[in-house]
């Protein structure tokens, strides 16, 4: 019936509102340090069957095919993209970039992350009031493990391994302040987003796997660069185009179904 027609082009609308909404959102994030762009997945509803494959007839043959109606279609999540973003340097010692896999360490609120700690790929950090490292955002979050710079410290050196130095006024070898941390997952996807360019641990993701840049897989620290967003300005917009275009095909649809049933209430006439 054209009832169900309905129902199933009203789904697609809702679906294709919630895709435009997420390309609208990796296409306002194309200048936030290491945004990661997301895809939403689709997966059709139920199935109205009305005649099963395999039924015998009278003289034996078999239906060769069924009868299936189906009743629309949902998002059934969004997938986030981990691909490397283009190093934009910047040439400021404190900002740095994550050459491959994993993340950032931070401190959080309980109700925010696992444990007190989220993960970000944005590497924009700066010092607090204490000397701190810290995300140049409006949180300031702290690194983990906590890197506290004396007021006196000159010439801030990170290393590939993560390890930050610096020298002082009248010494004559640079002096280690700790070592920068990168986390890993066996499955990012799993991660869930919660704002501040941050992602806090799930049970889909897996437990963060702490260690040293550039070991066991994990990728190298590159000084004085910031990792761009990944987000592909012409894909996106493709992909609004074909949204758009997907939105106005169930819109006729809604329309066909409703010219028939106009029909058939028109009927008795």
């Amino acid at each position: 019936m054209a009832v169900i027609a309905l129902q199933s082009a009203a789904s697609g609308l809702s679906a294709l509102n919630t895709q435009l909404d997420v390309t609208a959102n990796n296409l306002a994030n194309i200048n936030t340090p290491g945004f990661k762009h997301s895809r939403a997945n689709f997966q059709d509803l139920m199935y109205v069957e009305r005649a099963q494959p395999g039924v015998e007839n009278a003289h034996g043959d078999q239906r060769p095919t069924g009868l299936y109606v189906g009743l629309g279609v949902k998002v059934s999540g969004t997938q986030v993209g981990f691909g490397q973003g283009a190093p934009l340097s910047t040439e400021r010692p404190l900002d740095m970039m994550i050459e491959g896999l994993g993340f950032f360490k931070v401190s959080v609120q309980d109700s925010i992350g696992a444990d007190g700690f989220a993960y970000t790929r944005a590497g924009n950090f700066s010092l607090n009031s204490d000397g701190e490292l810290v995300l140049a955002n409006d949180q300031g979050r702290r690194l983990e493990p906590l890197i506290t710079l004396p007021e006196s410290a000159r010439d801030i050196t990170i290393s590939p391994d993560g390890t930050v130095f610096y020298s002082e006024s009248g010494s004559t070898e640079p002096i280690e302040a700790g070592q920068i941390e990168i986390s890993t997952f066996v499955n990012p996807a799993g991660l869930k987003q919660v704002g501040e360019n941050l992602f806090a641990e799930t049970a889909a993701s897996g437990p963060a796997l702490d260690g040293i840049a550039g070991e066991e897989n994990r990728g190298s620290i590159l000084q004085g660069s910031l990792e761009s967003s990944n987000v592909d300005p012409t894909r996106e917009l493709i992909e609004m185009i074909r949204t758009q275009r997907a939105f106005e095909l169930n819109s006729n649809s809604i329309r066909a179904a409703d010219e028939t049933l106009r029909s058939v209430a028109q009927l008795r006439r």
